[in-house]
């Protein structure tokens, strides 16, 4: 596929042939691009950027660019790794590392819309989607398969567990459990069922993760008391139920907690 007369490729930037790059694109060097990516008009993608198969980079987004830190150090060394088959929409940014030799990672089959944001060392899982307008702090973690809708704001060092949801417009600066509804101002409001249901998630799960939710959301128990209920041996089973109470006790930042009354 063709690098178009016009577009403007560092000597030291390494592309698979099959790469094409469209009018007025900005490769710099040390940016490695994987087979059959599209590079599309007026993209910019700088730094340490190491970016896999098949991804789909439109119209001025900017990837791999120096973060938004004001102390970072523009002599710094770091890097952006993206994984297969992403697409990033128009004038979507994501930036590199801020610390010396630290990354920011985005896995396979991620869709980021026009001008989502995602911060440097923010960490992405596989089939995350970052909906339009939608912004992302830095050092920010979302597991598998999130979603998050326009609008949403997510403050710095939040976790995202898997196969979550955010409203529209929704702020968060604490963390999101997988498989639950997060809206409004730091709030859960329900188990995101449609999410489990297209996920395939099987019933026996999907009935421990309601009793999870009525444990740490409806019951009226403190985080601790909900926790070593939650824990107690044998009671939960499932893999997914599992994974959410393992959610919990890692949790760094604690729980956004349930809808306000």
């Amino acid at each position: 596929m063709p690098i178009h007369p016009t577009a403007i490729v560092g000597p030291q930037a390494k592309l698979d042939p099959t790469v094409d790059v469209g009018p007025h694109a900005i490769i710099e060097d040390h940016v490695q691009i994987g087979a059959g990516t599209r590079v599309w008009a007026n993209a910019y993608i700088a730094g340490h950027t190491v970016i896999g198969r098949d991804n789909q980079i439109h119209m001025g987004a900017v990837i791999g660019h120096e973060p938004q830190d004001l102390k970072f150090d523009r002599r710094t060394r770091s890097y952006l790794r993206i994984g297969d088959r992403n697409v990033f929409r128009e004038y979507c940014t994501v930036h590199r590392g801020t610390e010396p030799e630290s990354a920011t990672v985005i896995g396979n089959d991620c869709f980021l819309m026009g001008l989502s944001h995602v911060g440097h060392n923010c960490i992405l899982g596989n089939s995350v989607i970052i909906c339009n307008c939608a912004l992302v702090a830095g050092h920010v973690h979302i597991a598998d398969r999130a979603f998050i809708s326009g609008g949403t704001v997510i403050h710095q060092f939040t976790h995202v567990g898997r196969l979550s949801m955010f409203s529209g417009n929704a702020r968060v600066s604490r963390d999101v459990p997988p498989f639950t509804l997060a809206a409004e101002r730091n709030e859960i409001h329900a188990l995101n069922l449609v999410g489990l249901r297209r996920a395939k998630i099987p019933a026996p799960a999907i009935s421990e993760l309601k009793q999870l939710f009525q444990i740490f959301y409806l019951a009226g128990k403190t985080g601790t008391a909900a926790l070593t209920e939650a824990a107690t041996p044998g009671r939960f089973q499932t893999a997914e139920a599992l994974e959410f109470i393992e959610f919990v006790r890692q949790s760094p930042n604690g729980l956004c907690p349930g809808p306000r009354r």
